[in-house]
């Protein structure tokens, strides 16, 4: 928490609508904010599961990104395709006790590698700055557990992106969809209402994070999980085929609810303008 964040807040007595800025943004990390394509953990759980002789695909470790690591591994266990191979290879169905065993796998080996998924995303440090001196506090979620992030955190330091607040699943009694690691923001960045912060994230389970928390919800597209790409591989794309690829992540964060639909986080300063403006006009983001 930024020290005493709590006496600089503004009483808000909730007897009309709130009609003040934006105070604060929560970010997801992978894909993001760091890791453009989010591919450091997804290929961490396809070696995970490689280490009990079950192929999963690129797809299948993708579909569930967003979640805590071991809901995320539970729910991977939990598709016809995997729990068929499951069975194929090891004479039954994966039950708890291999979700355990997967899940200290996953733990020691995204603790092993995910400093070298740390690079901050273009754009990134440069609009934190602006966002910065606009007085917006700067939050973080993420799926990740207590003991990966103290791995991550000050390795993307070191490179620029350093947010005021870290949250992870570990942190709270559950991690997404349930809004708990927002609370745990906006306790510790000092802001309130919730109608004064914004969710940014580049999965759906981002979007019903901030959704389920009474925020503005911001999908991301281009650098996130829902396309998978590291930077390179999204330039060498014929045009066409991007903006198609694009239009449909579009889509789905929209049918998930998302208010906003961006490319980059570097594209978040005319979300945050458009919705100081509806603050104003007494919205929210519950209408």
């Amino acid at each position: 928490m930024q020290e005493g964040s709590n006496n600089k807040m503004k009483p808000f007595i909730r007897k009309t609508a709130y009609n003040g800025p934006v105070q604060s943004v929560v970010l997801d990390w992978a894909g993001t904010a760091v890791d453009h394509g989010c591919t450091g953990p997804a290929a961490v759980f396809v070696h995970v599961f490689e280490q009990v002789n079950v192929a999963v695909s690129t797809a299948d470790a993708r579909r569930f990104m967003g979640l805590a690591k071991k809901d995320h591994i539970r729910e991977m266990c939990g598709l016809p395709d995997v729990s068929a191979a499951w069975k194929k290879q090891h004479g039954r169905l994966p039950d708890e006790t291999d979700v355990d065993d997967l899940y200290q796998r996953t733990a020691a080996m995204m603790t092993e590698t995910i400093s070298r998924y740390s690079d901050p995303i273009d754009g990134v440090t440069d609009t934190v700055a602006e966002l910065r001196s606009m007085g917006i506090r700067i939050g973080s979620s993420t799926g990740y557990v207590r003991e990966m992030m103290d791995v991550l955190v000050p390795s993307a330091r070191n490179k620029g992106y350093d947010p005021d607040a870290v949250v992870c699943s570990s942190d709270v009694p559950a991690g997404r969809p349930f809004p708990w690691m927002c609370y745990t923001n906006a306790i510790q960045l000092g802001t309130y209402p919730m109608e004064a912060m914004v969710k940014i994230g580049d999965t759906i389970a981002d979007i019903a994070e901030g959704r389920n928390a009474g925020m503005w919800t911001v999908g991301i597209t281009r650098t996130g999980n829902e396309l998978g790409m590291t930077g390179a591989e999204v330039s060498a794309l014929d045009p066409a085929d991007l903006r198609t690829r694009l239009h449909r992540i579009d889509n789905r964060f929209r049918q998930a609810g998302a208010h906003y639909v961006i490319e980059t986080f570097a594209d978040i300063m005319p979300v945050i303008q458009d919705i100081n403006r509806k603050l104003q006009a007494g919205e929210n983001p519950l209408r």
